[in-house]
């Protein structure tokens, strides 16, 4: 008999936790994810924790990620729940060959009404449902489904719970019917041919009837044994004979269950799913569909288990640790569907809403990563060069080398702590950084617009706002034109009603800034008490492009989060 494995369940294995931070990832984002991930690995002893990004890297995080020789982390692209997410059933496979009796006793061990069919690489073959044995027990077959079948003779075997008295078990039966051997010999004589399988009783006569005809198999009935000459006789004409305890008419009704489920599984337009498909994709096919199960097959097309409708209740998505940002417009796509374990941040309060309470982590400092140190020093957990190379470099950039409103005498500290453990010099080091940060070269409007962007809400107004920072005015002069055009051409992609880019000179601690859109001058004039100036004289712009386009340079800004957003968003209410 075949042994039934039980197979390991989902639910019992552990799934991973993203851990990840914001789209249009900064060096914060980033470096937050890979320390914070760390962090909980080793609380945890495990692995569990996968320190994601929502983004490409920017110019400055990459220069960062290569100094400290860190990996980047995982691309998330989307959160949306996957079947890969689901618990579904890890149904053992079966191979080709398996008798219908045995696959009936694993279906009905295992409480499954269907079941796969995989090759020996593991690939679905087909699948067979409780449904097809049925149907199979009712149908009227003739006496050669043994020999269409291509059943093996030790499936026969098996099936009959008998024994391999005579011949090779291991051969399959091609040709032939299967036959009860009538009383009369002569009756007998007229009925069975070369390569048919004999069922009879203890009748000596009739066996050698049998072996003269050639037959291929001769199945003994109530346990009938047979003398060493005809076990020598059968071997030499090379005819199998099987003892079963069965009588006639129970063996004659049991051996067609010996056919493998080859013979009767599905093989043609099986509807299947792919460990990374959407769940909402899939639902209305299942819904459309009356099958129980639905294969589950992994990116390289091996069969992983099944999914059934009831596997789609009580899902709740993949687990995520938010970190550096707390809304959902900033999030990585799909959010809404996630399940959101923890948030770690610095920034205002946004709209993230969760399936149940979870631990949120907000301090007024200037860096997520402070927040992080703190938190490895609450655990006792050592902080190595490299983690502390990348929390260090993250408050760098936050606080502008401290030079940001929204530093605070804790971030400069845990900085220059964090720099030492990392055994650099944190002023020179810093320029490097910015350096690399503002080393646009062969950078589309488009990447640099999107490197560090950011979207935000105010009442009915809808706005983005990018940040280029760097320490050469010149570059940024430079970049003005072609970051005007492109902000008024993201403002219709992103459906947003105004976007604003802040070129941001780090030495000089103040910014250009671009404002697109309608009523956008009128807003930082009123945010501000500035007047802006229209800008004029833009390749590339229409005559209501034009006339929608600002610049205002705001002396002592340089923070989106601090200085330039909170004003935005009080402001747009009033418009």
């Amino acid at each position: 008999m075949v042994e039934v494995k039980v197979s390991e369940k989902k639910d019992g294995v552990k799934r991973p936790i993203l851990v990840t931070g914001h789209r249009n990832p900064d060096t914060d984002s980033i470096c937050a994810a890979i320390s914070y991930a760390g962090l909980k690995n080793k609380i945890t002893d495990s692995d569990r924790y996968v320190a994601c990004r929502a983004g490409e890297p920017n110019a400055e995080t990459s220069f960062v990620l290569n100094y400290f020789k860190a990996e980047k982390p995982r691309l998330l692209r989307t959160v949306r729940t996957q079947v890969c997410d689901l618990e579904y059933n890890e149904v053992q496979g079966q191979q080709r060959n398996l008798s219908l009796k045995d696959t009936w006793n694993i279906m009905n061990y295992e409480n499954i009404n269907t079941l796969p069919v995989i090759t020996e690489r593991g690939a679905l073959e087909g699948i067979i449902t409780v449904g097809d044995i049925a149907k199979s027990c009712m149908n009227v077959y003739d006496m050669h489904i043994i020999s269409n079948a291509h059943t093996q003779f030790n499936g026969i075997v098996e099936t009959l719970e008998g024994t391999l008295v005579a011949g090779d078990g291991t051969r399959y039966c091609e040709e032939g019917k299967v036959i009860i051997a009538p009383a009369s010999l002569e009756l007998m004589g007229d009925y069975i041919e070369k390569h048919d399988i004999v069922i009879l009783g203890n009748r000596a006569e009739s066996l050698l009837m049998a072996l003269d005809k050639e037959a291929d198999c001769i199945i003994l009935c109530e346990g009938s044994q047979i003398s060493g000459t005809i076990k020598r006789l059968a071997e030499e004409k090379g005819t199998i004979i099987i003892s079963t305890t069965y009588d006639t008419y129970t063996t004659a009704r049991l051996i067609n269950q010996a056919v493998p489920i080859s013979y009767l599984m599905k093989t043609g337009n099986l509807i299947t799913f792919q460990e990374d498909d959407f769940v909402d994709d899939i639902s209305s096919v299942m819904a459309s569909k009356r099958h129980r199960d639905f294969p589950v097959i992994s990116k390289d097309g091996h069969y992983l288990g099944l999914l059934s409708r009831r596997n789609l209740l009580g899902n709740h998505g993949k687990q995520v640790i938010l970190v550096d940002h707390n809304e959902p417009g900033q999030a990585v796509e799909g959010i809404g569907d996630a399940n959101i374990l923890e948030i770690i941040d610095h920034h205002r309060l946004g709209t993230v809403q969760t399936l149940a309470p979870v631990y949120f982590r907000n301090q007024p400092v200037g860096c997520t990563s402070t927040i992080i140190y703190q938190m490895y020093q609450e655990n006792g957990i050592d902080i190595d060069p490299q983690t502390a190379g990348l929390l260090m470099s993250a408050i760098i950039s936050d606080t502008l080398l401290f030079r940001s409103p929204t530093c605070t005498p804790l971030d400069e500290k845990v900085a220059r702590s964090l720099a030492g453990i990392a055994g650099v010099n944190i002023e020179k080091y810093a320029m490097e950084m910015f350096s690399a940060g503002s080393n646009l070269k062969g950078k589309t409007e488009k990447d640099i617009f999107y490197q560090d962007f950011k979207r935000f809400k105010a009442g009915k107004v809808e706005f983005g706002v990018s940040q280029v920072t760097s320490l050469n005015q010149q570059l940024l002069e430079e970049m003005k034109p072609k970051l005007l055009r492109y902000a008024n051409e993201a403002v219709g992609k992103e459906k947003l009603n105004m976007s604003f880019v802040m070129l941001t000179n780090i030495l000089d601690q103040d910014t250009m800034l671009l404002a697109v859109g309608i009523d956008s001058g009128k807003l930082v004039n009123l945010a501000f008490s500035v007047q802006s100036d229209r800008a004029e004289g833009i390749e590339g712009l229409d005559e209501e492009q034009a006339r929608n386009s600002f610049t205002a340079l705001l002396k002592g800004v340089v923070s989106r989060k601090k200085q330039l957003v909170p004003q935005l968003t009080l402001y747009a209410e009033q418009l």
